[in-house]
């Protein structure tokens, strides 16, 4: 089935559905550690025969293919719907916030939005090692979100500031409107309603008129030159998220890194494991040398860890004491909101988080289905989803298109659909940033009305608490999460999605 342009491209709401009905007799009657938040993993016998060589079976065989042919179809198309956002109350998109309200405020939102990085289910590609795999479709999604989450880390990393896409496309299927309240009582602090909420008595009336997105200005912005100049290198990140299995972000690569944690090819996985595999692969490319990636353990930053990964002074002589030799670090943060949903005390935390300019996203969804959280407008997340399927792209091609890797069309989803389970991500260029980081974080938390923060940072390495097979370095398992100041665990747990419910 043909693709529709990106351009273009609206997404299909709604949970992801079950793939075929044999699967969902056999995820029926898995035991119940077996299933996560997003999705049950698919139960398949052992074949201590098939496992020594790994080599799917011929039955594995037959179910990829049928799966593909299916997952094909049911993302290889969309239902297109409008998003609204509200012109008379801020929308933030990873530290920056823009009111609607007039063409100049759309066109820095148009900017700041589609020159995001998007990866979606992709088609076609090299089968996957061990596996008969040439799809990602109803099963990489939250490998997609990690990828996007490292990519907005590498934009910031390796960008201008503020770099914007010179060839960014025009918004589609958005409607920028005002909502007014009805009584003055509700005008006077208590928050208004946002667009996705059913109408009802208690919501906000919108304006007769609404408006599509103002055509892009003609004026050269004073930026644009040095934009333009920075595209090599916009290319050559995209190249190393390409579906090919060189590719040091590729899903071949992300993929294989996973089976060191009992994953593979057609498994669900999770926002936990998925910042690990990420670790693994920064450290394991060699593209890159003056970035790290710091997992965090028992929901809190070790600073002296994030110390001993960034400091290369560490490392030197006495005869260069004036060295400032400091690697960037991107921090992962996994964290659970909640037990079975979202506890609504964190939202307004959630919010300050994504205000941060040191914030690269959020990456949960709602229950399985994975997104990437990249702002708020009122009371829901704007996000980019990777339930789109689009032919492979060829990125060893020096002219490859860039058009499919950016998406034109902002989505919105209620705080209390958020599934509870996700992986926060930071960014910090030098020593300086991290510390600012520390602390412009440790008061967005703050703002959390429950008792235990999301996550803490604290002084001192996590060895100094009992965690030496934990550290972020550690090729192991991830660690159990517990609450702050009750580190005494059992070192033999290894789910690395196990959280504890805040």
């Amino acid at each position: 089935m043909n693709s529709v342009s990106p351009s273009a491209v609206q997404y299909v709401g709604g949970v992801m559905q079950d793939e075929l009905v044999e699967t969902r007799r056999q995820q029926q009657q898995q035991p119940l550690e077996r299933q996560g938040s997003f999705g049950p993993r698919p139960a398949q016998a052992p074949d201590p025969g098939r496992e020594a060589t790994g080599e799917p079976d011929e039955m594995d065989k037959l179910k990829a293919k049928l799966m593909t042919a299916w997952n094909n179809v049911k993302y290889g198309w969309t239902v297109k719907s409008k998003t609204s956002f509200n012109k008379i109350s801020p929308v933030t998109v990873l530290g920056h916030s823009y009111l609607l309200n007039n063409e100049d405020e759309v066109e820095r939102f148009r900017l700041a939005f589609v020159s995001r990085i998007w990866l979606t289910y992709r088609r076609e590609f090299p089968q996957l090692e061990g596996s008969t795999w040439t799809t990602d479709c109803g099963w990489g999604c939250m490998l997609r979100s990690g990828q996007m989450l490292l990519a907005q880390g590498l934009l910031v990393h390796l960008m201008p500031r503020d770099w914007a896409w010179p060839d960014v496309q025009q918004l589609t299927e958005v409607d920028f409107e005002v909502f007014r309240p009805r009584s003055p009582a509700r005008a006077g602090g208590v928050p208004i309603p946002s667009f996705g909420s059913p109408r009802g008595s208690n919501t906000p009336e919108k304006s007769l008129t609404s408006y599509q997105a103002p055509k892009c200005s003609q004026r050269k912005r004073p930026e644009s030159v040095r934009d333009r100049q920075a595209e090599p290198i916009h290319h050559k990140l995209l190249t190393w998220f390409g579906d090919l299995p060189p590719a040091p972000f590729g899903l071949h690569q992300l993929v294989e890194i996973g089976k060191g944690s009992g994953k593979k090819a057609g498994d669900w996985y999770g926002p936990s494991i998925v910042a690990h595999i990420l670790r693994k692969a920064v450290a394991k490319t060699s593209v890159l040398h003056n970035l790290a990636v710091y997992v965090a353990q028992d929901c809190t930053v070790y600073k002296e860890d994030v110390v001993h990964l960034c400091d290369l002074s560490l490392g030197q002589t006495p005869s260069d004491p004036f060295s400032q030799a400091w690697k960037s670090i991107i921090i992962l943060v996994p964290v659970r909101l909640g037990g079975e949903a979202l506890n609504p005390s964190y939202i307004e935390c959630v919010k300050n988080i994504l205000k941060l300019d040191c914030c690269i996203g959020i990456i949960g969804g709602k229950p399985k289905h994975s997104l990437y959280f990249v702002g708020f407008q009122d009371e829901q997340l704007l996000y980019l989803d990777p339930h789109y399927c689009q032919p492979v792209v060829d990125v060893s091609q020096v002219n490859f298109s860039l058009e499919s890797f950016h998406c034109s069309s902002p989505k919105k989803m209620p705080f209390t659909r958020m599934d509870p389970s996700c992986t926060i991500g930071f960014y910090a260029k030098n020593k300086k940033d991290f510390e600012s980081l520390c602390s412009a974080v440790s008061v967005a938390l703050s703002s959390s009305k429950e008792k235990y923060p999301i996550f803490t940072f604290v002084e001192g390495q996590g060895q100094d608490y009992g965690l030496e097979g934990h550290s972020s370095n550690h090729v192991g398992p991830a660690a159990h999460i517990l609450p702050p100041g009750n580190l005494s665990m059992d070192n033999n747990r290894r789910s690395s999605d196990e959280f504890v419910f805040l």
